[in-house]
Order: C-alpha cells, then sequence, then structure tokens
C-alpha cells in the first residue's frame, strides 16, 4: 500500500481556492519508513539512512527556506497512541506549523531552495497527513474559541 506523501493537483486546486491572505496552520502527521527510500539518481540511494535520519536532513535543508517564509514550528510531539481513530494510523511525529499566510506556504513551496530539500523528506515518508486550519484564539473549554 503506497501512502500519502505529496498534495495531489486537486488539493493544491482547493488550497488555492482558500483565503491566501490569512495566517495558517498546518497539522502534520508523519508515518516514517524503516529505510529511506531515496531515486535511484539521488548519492543517498545506495546508504543505510533511516526515514527519520532522512526526514531529520529533509528539517535541515528546509529550515532557511521555511524561515524566510515566516514560517515557524508551534508544537512537536511523538504520538503514542491512537484513542480515536484508525488502529493502523500509528505515527511517528506530529507537529504544528504557523505560517503568517497561505500566499507565504505556497512561498516556501516555490523557493528552490525548498523544492531541492523535498527528496529527503519524499525519501523518509512512507505516509502522512498535512491538514490546514484557520488559527483560532484558544478557550477555556474544549473546542471554544474566537477566530484569531
Amino acid at each position: 500500500m503506497t501512502g500519502s506523501v505529496d498534495p495531489t493537483r486537486e488539493a493544491m486546486t482547493v488550497f488555492r481556492g482558500l483565503p491566501l491572505d490569512r495566517p495558517i496552520a498546518m497539522i502534520n502527521l508523519l508515518r516514517f519508513r524503516e529505510t529511506a527510500a531515496y531515486p535511484a539518481d539521488h548519492s543517498d540511494h545506495a546508504g543505510t539512512r533511516t526515514g527519520a535520519q532522512a526526514y531529520a536532513a529533509y528539517g535541515r535543508a528546509a529550515a532557511p527556506p521555511f524561515a524566510r517564509s515566516g514560517g515557524h514550528q508551534v508544537w512537536l510531539g511523538r504520538p503514542e497512541q491512537t484513542l480515536i481513530g484508525p488502529a493502523d494510523e500509528a505515527w511517528d511525529l506530529a507537529f504544528i506549523a504557523a505560517y503568517p499566510s497561505g500566499e507565504a506556504f505556497l512561498t516556501m513551496l516555490r523557493d528552490p531552495e525548498y523544492q531541492a530539500a523535498v527528496v529527503h523528506r519524499q525519501a523518509a515518508v512512507a505516509d502522512s497527513r498535512l491538514i490546514r486550519c484557520e488559527p483560532s484564539e484558544a478557550g477555556a473549554g474544549f473546542g471554544q474559541g474566537r477566530p484569531a
């Protein structure tokens, strides 16, 4: 079974149809490959990097364009158990990244330095979820708050 690694054209069309001029938060859920799967023409193809190591390489390489886009990491954690949801959707890493706007996120994706870094993400990830959210100010109870 092939996991979800890159956004589809359809998903990106929907993304571009949402407001691009306001802040967004992106929930990231990641499951890594046991061994990174680099393309045959990549220098790390015959290497022994784990998926987690390849994702760390992606993080280092993508950090400058992420910062240039105004992005910052809001929260990072290692999921331990899925209480509600499919049991086979276990994740190795979860984080929330915030961007000043949808356009800032798209600008990062178009950055040549970011595009060069993506090979590490593609080699690392067996399955993932990337969920765009409209940030809100948190309230005192569950699911309560105000638009940010």
